[in-house]
């Protein structure tokens, strides 16, 4: 089994334009614009409908590429088929995982970071295994008491909060010690984001 994470440039430079973004005046915007504007932002929240969550079992894995971009991460099995993750890491709270069939059709697609996915989580897993489950983390910069790795995937704990779930992988990085959730550093009131 063989393991490819990319990360999408494209998400980073698209937050870089929110986070740098100008304020406008609003009273200077004349009706046309508005109208442009207002459909544009109607145009962006129809869109958002049509996710990688959407596709159908048995659709063509490059059907699913087409019209969602290529994975995050992709592992190849023994069998001949693959493991597909997209992923919102390492700011949102969601992944979308499946399973290929051997002539390359999706099985279902689920999302993967929620509480009862990792419990399948195992401790022993290698680094390998762990990322084809559930995609690159929001961040592998934790050093745990023992100089362990960590590992820490962004999600909303039992679909309401703001969360990361932790793993340890030991000093070498390469297996599961131990797991556990956590607030999200991001989300408590004294972070230097503000949310």
């Amino acid at each position: 089994m063989t393991v490819n994470l990319t990360f999408k440039a494209k998400h980073m430079s698209a937050l870089s334009r929110i986070f740098n973004a100008r304020k406008f005046d609003s009273r200077k915007l004349d009706g046309a614009m508005t109208v442009k504007l207002s459909l544009l932002v109607c145009a962006a929240l129809l869109s958002g409908c049509n996710t990688i969550g959407s596709v159908a079992p048995g659709t063509p894995v490059a059907e699913a590429i087409k019209a969602h971009g290529k994975p995050d991460s992709i592992c190849k099995n023994a069998d001949g088929t693959e493991r597909l993750v997209w992923t919102g890491q390492p700011f949102g709270q969601f992944a979308w995982g499946t399973n290929t069939t051997k002539d390359g059709k999706i099985i279902k697609i689920e999302q993967i970071l929620t509480d009862p996915q990792f419990e399948v989580l195992t401790i022993g897993w290698t680094a390998q295994q762990v990322a084809c489950q559930f995609g690159p983390p929001a961040n592998m910069d934790g050093i745990a008491k023992g100089n362990e790795i960590v590992w820490a995937y962004r999600y909303k704990q039992y679909d309401v909060w703001p969360s990361m779930m932790y793993v340890y992988m030991g000093s070498k990085g390469d297996r599961v010690t131990r797991f556990h959730p956590g607030p999200d550093p991001m989300t408590l009131r004294d972070s230097p984001f503000g949310i």
